[in-house]
Formats: structure tokens, sequence, C-alpha cells
């Protein structure tokens, strides 16, 4: 039995800011067989529509990004230099976005996610999107899979982690908003690029 509640629809049927930042603490649970690999959300970051210069939807609609337009709670997974990378579709109706899951960390079914990453340690297991994706064997074939469905192959369930929020400018991007739109539990060792390493980023 999984000790907590599946997050509703309603959930991610909000600003992609308040659901990255809501998302923190969470648990995503992938479903591999009779296994449940599971992992608190340490690290997001929000993206909106073709307003917002880094987002996937920057230049409108196309056919590996509609999700981006559709229902808030589907999953999607898109490809960057090889690496598949996990969003949550979040927005406001007759609106577009997603958060992107960045980083967990690893509370259960660690030696499979080891095994699937074919690392040791285990602070690099989960500790970035192309990580966490190998190590729950995450690609393609759960793009647009429903993450409010506990039956299905892969979900988020609510968490009761306490935690700081800490905020910055998203990552590896060229061109950013000027707000803030990445965010981390502070402390945590399992985040993918630690406070002192960040760089502000280049503004539009």
């Amino acid at each position: 039995m999984l000790p907590h509640k599946t997050l509703p629809r309603e959930f991610y049927a909000r600003n992609p800011k308040t659901v990255a930042i809501e998302l923190l603490g969470k648990i995503l649970v992938r479903r591999l067989g009779n296994a449940h690999l599971k992992g608190i959300i340490v690290e997001t970051e929000a993206y909106y529509g073709i307003d917002d210069p880094a987002s996937r939807a920057r230049e409108g609609m196309k056919r590996y990004n509609m999700p981006m337009w559709d229902t808030p709670g589907l999953a999607f997974i898109y490809n960057v230099h090889n690496n598949w990378m996990l969003n949550v579709v979040a927005h406001e109706p007759n609106s577009v976005g997603a958060v992107l899951i960045r980083a967990l960390e690893p509370l259960s079914e660690i030696e499979l996610m080891m095994a699937n990453r074919r690392v040791n340690n285990i602070i690099k297991l989960t500790s970035g999107p192309g990580r966490l994706t190998r190590a729950l064997k995450i690609d393609k074939e759960l793009n647009c899979v429903d993450l409010t469905m506990s039956e299905g192959p892969l979900f988020i369930v609510d968490g009761e982690v306490a935690h700081e929020i800490g905020s910055s400018h998203r990552i590896g991007v060229r061109r950013d908003l000027n707000e803030e739109l990445r965010f981390y539990i502070k402390g945590n060792p399992f985040v993918s690029v630690s406070e002192r390493r960040i760089r502000p980023s280049n503004q539009p």
C-alpha cells in the first residue's frame, strides 16, 4: 500500500510557478513490474508559453510540445542532448505551461536505480533531470501519461517533508525571464547545482 495520496488534477491546474514550488517535497513514483521506485522532488523549474524565451512553447505549438497545451497533470517528456526531460503539464485554464522535475532524493529501490544508471555514487544518482530519468527508466514511452492515476506507471503523491525553499534563475538557458523560476530544497545534497555555483542568467 502507498502511504500517501496521489496529487489531484486540480493541483496542476494553476500557475506553473505555484506548482513548481509546491511540488518540492512531493514523491515521484515509478512502477516497474512489482517494484516502486520513489524519490522526493527536491528541484523544479517553471515554464510558460510563447512569451517565455526559455520555454519549449516559445515558437508556438509543434508536434513534440503539444502536451504543454493539454490537460494539467499529464507527463511531458522530450529529449535534450540524448537525455529525457520529465515535465509535468501545469497551467491555468486556457493557458500553456509545464514544470521540469530537475532532481530527486532517492527513497526506495535504490539498488535498482543504481543498476539502471550504472553508478555507485548515490549523490549522483538522481541529482539532475537526465540522471533521474535514467535511474527511473523514464523515456518517451511515458509521454502524456496521466500522473494523477496511481494505477499507472508514473505518478506523484503527497509528501510530508519539512523544507526551506531556495530559488534562482533557470539553469542552462540562453535567455530568461526577470523572475526567478527555479526552485529547490535548501541544503539538500541531491539538488543538481549547488547554491555557490549559481550564476545570474542573461536577461531579455
